[in-house]
């Protein structure tokens, strides 16, 4: 569970239910049963069609009102959904807005620019959502990549 199938990055939101078991004063051991459960989660775990999954939330702080357009526009080309904006008095208005925190990282910079310096945000986790097919390819070879420099 701690290093999951998909690109070795942990697994969430699963659960197990164990129907069958048995113990056999000869043959049975507590390494044996964990051997068998780390066995029986990796086969249910390729069987679920597992996908990455990447943190999700933003919500953004006062902008003017002149670049709001401009920044609902740079949102969406990091795969944002705008959910709403409020007046805030004074010419501002406040962005809520979920965004893949990836997207954010790097965003400050682009936030000034956009709104001439008077733009913020803060981040705030908000749940995990799967990461897009062609984006979690390109994690699961970086992944890869990177364990086989560590074994080279």
């Amino acid at each position: 569970m701690q290093e999951g199938i998909v690109a070795g990055y942990p697994s969430k939101d699963v659960r197990v239910r164990l129907f069958d078991g048995s113990y056999h004063t000869v043959d049975s051991s507590e390494m044996a049963f964990k051997v068998a459960g780390a066995h029986a989660m990796k086969q249910a775990l390729e069987q679920a069609r597992p996908g990455a999954a990447g943190a999700d939330h933003a919500r953004l702080g006062q902008r003017a009102e002149d670049t709001v357009g401009d920044v609902i526009g740079d949102l969406n080309s990091r795969r944002g959904r705008p959910l709403g904006m409020e007046p805030v008095g004074s010419g501002m208005t406040d962005i809520k807005a979920e965004v893949p925190m990836s997207e954010m990282l790097s965003y400050a910079p682009d936030l000034r620019s956009i709104t001439g310096g008077q733009g913020e945000f803060t981040m705030e986790f908000g749940r995990y959502e799967e990461v897009p097919g062609h984006l979690a390819a390109k994690v699961v070879q970086e992944a890869q990549a990177e364990r086989e420099a560590v074994k080279a």
